[in-house]
């Protein structure tokens, strides 16, 4: 079995050699080691194999040499940075409250920046870890405040307490319990780690990550307003469209008298959405719940556990069941999205579907050449669909459904209408790119595909349906 020890370690020559002979006395093997000095000091991640008496073990011999919290007092310099008002007395509260705590000021700077507030940056000597959380805490009553002791400018400042206030801010933004800020704070380190081997700096990396969690707290409740329209295929048929700001959209389909959801977004969301549904669709309660996913991405398939039934093709079904039994997904076997995807787990609240609800409609033809190959038939209603899944060019099991008759088509990420996203959509849809490196899994294939399904559409007027951004109106000529 492999486990995390996030250790607290002296800044000291030798001293990850200390900590490596711990292991290997105990012939554990180690698997992945995270340092940076620039982001914070003293925090060593280290990922190890053995059984669960060894675990016990290193544990205890970590904690006897002071390397796991608990034991002895930190003394550290925090950098903190306060956005006060730009007016005579606005730091002295701020000054106060540094008081009532009793650290001392090693570091100052601000200036006029030609708006109303100033960026007052402080760095506070530090002894306890807790007193400078509780401190920040009090302070973010007073101002906005953030640690900014991850930046890459060319000072480095000793910070051992940066990943835990980071993941506390995180936490308190999204309201996480406890139980899940240790999971947190691995996946936040794993993903500095993975993007800064990419090139990127942790700064990027660390900012992307408050701004997403804000995005996705910023818009809950009485916030949460998607942008919800209809549009009529028949007379008999029409679907309802919801666009939330983050995450997928849920299309609903009422035809034939019957209804069938397809894709849903954020569990974070699920109160919200079942509220909407509730406003818009009378007989929701009673009624049988179907869902249709296009892929198994997490941000469709948050809702998935609401519902009494999951329709859904062979790899999807196959990634749905791989996440109940706490294996990775398709996203997460990819080391380059696994930090990201298991960050956004936490922060929504993600739950596996349980695989008895999902039903198979349509099984994988395997690898092929073609960029989309034709899986089998779903009718609905009035309508006729036929199945194409994609080579995986967004995610395995990708699914696309084109009805000829009716001139549409419901293409999940491959094909989404990029110039349809509202403001809030497309300030959503900046992050996952830079902290995934990529939304796809193989961008080239993935535009290949996206190339197949218009090629794949007859002369006329289509609706296209992507999973993010309004509906797409494309009309194909033939000459």
């Amino acid at each position: 079995m492999k486990k995390t020890y996030v250790t607290t370690m002296p800044d000291d020559i030798g001293a990850f050699l200390k900590a490596s002979r711990s292991f290997a006395a105990l012939g554990m093997n180690i698997t992945r080691v995270s340092y940076n000095k620039a982001v914070d000091s003293h925090t060593l991640f280290v990922d190890a194999e053995g059984s669960a008496e060894q675990h016990a073990e290193a544990e205890r011999r970590l904690s006897e040499i002071g390397y796991l919290p608990g034991g002895g007092r930190e003394q550290s310099i925090v950098l903190l940075e306060f956005r006060l008002r730009d007016e005579p007395g606005s730091v002295t509260e701020v000054l106060a409250l540094i008081n009532d705590f009793h650290f001392n000021i090693s570091y100052i700077s601000s200036q006029e920046n030609g708006t109303d507030y100033q960026l007052f940056k402080m760095g506070l000597f530090v002894e306890d870890a807790e007193k400078i959380t509780a401190f920040i805490a009090r302070a973010e009553e007073l101002c906005r405040v953030r640690v900014i002791d991850y930046n890459h400018a060319e000072k480095v400042y000793d910070n051992s307490i940066f990943y835990r206030s980071f993941v506390s801010g995180l936490a308190k933004t999204v309201g996480l319990s406890e139980e899940y800020r240790k999971d947190l704070l691995v996946s936040a380190n794993l993903a500095m780690q993975t993007l800064d081997e990419q090139g990127n700096s942790p700064y990027k990396t660390f900012d992307s990550i408050s701004r997403f969690a804000e995005l996705l707290a910023g818009c809950r409740g009485d916030a949460f307003a998607p942008r919800v329209t209809r549009h009529a295929i028949t007379e008999q048929t029409e679907i309802l469209l919801i666009e939330p700001p983050c995450g997928s959209n849920t299309a609903v389909i009422h035809s034939g008298g019957e209804l069938l959801f397809v894709d849903s977004g954020y569990a974070l969301y699920a109160e919200e959405m079942e509220r909407i549904f509730r406003r818009l669709i009378p007989e929701y309660d009673s009624l049988h719940k179907r869902i249709l996913v296009t892929h198994a991405d997490l941000d469709h398939c948050g809702l998935l556990p609401l519902f009494d039934e999951v329709l859904a093709g062979e790899r999807t079904a196959e990634c749905l069941r791989l996440e109940h039994e706490g294996h990775d997904g398709f996203r997460e076997q990819n080391p380059l999205h696994r930090p990201y995807i298991r960050m956004c787990k936490i922060l929504t609240g993600y739950r596996p579907v349980d695989p008895e609800k999902v039903r198979v409609l349509w099984q994988s033809r395997g690898e092929g050449d073609a960029p989309l190959s034709q899986v089998g038939y779903f009718r609905f209603g009035e309508l006729d669909f036929e199945v194409w899944e994609g080579r995986g060019g967004h995610l395995p099991g990708e699914t696309v459904l084109i009805d000829y008759a009716h001139h549409l088509a419901f293409t999940g990420d491959i094909y989404i209408n990029i110039k349809g996203l509202t403001a809030e959509q497309a300030e959503y849809n900046r992050y996952a790119p830079i902290l995934m490196t990529s939304v796809d899994t193989d961008p080239k294939l993935c535009a290949l595909e996206r190339q197949a399904i218009l090629q794949r559409l007859g002369a006329g007027k289509w609706q296209i349906f992507g999973a993010h951004g309004y509906k797409k109106d494309y009309n194909v000529n033939v000459d």
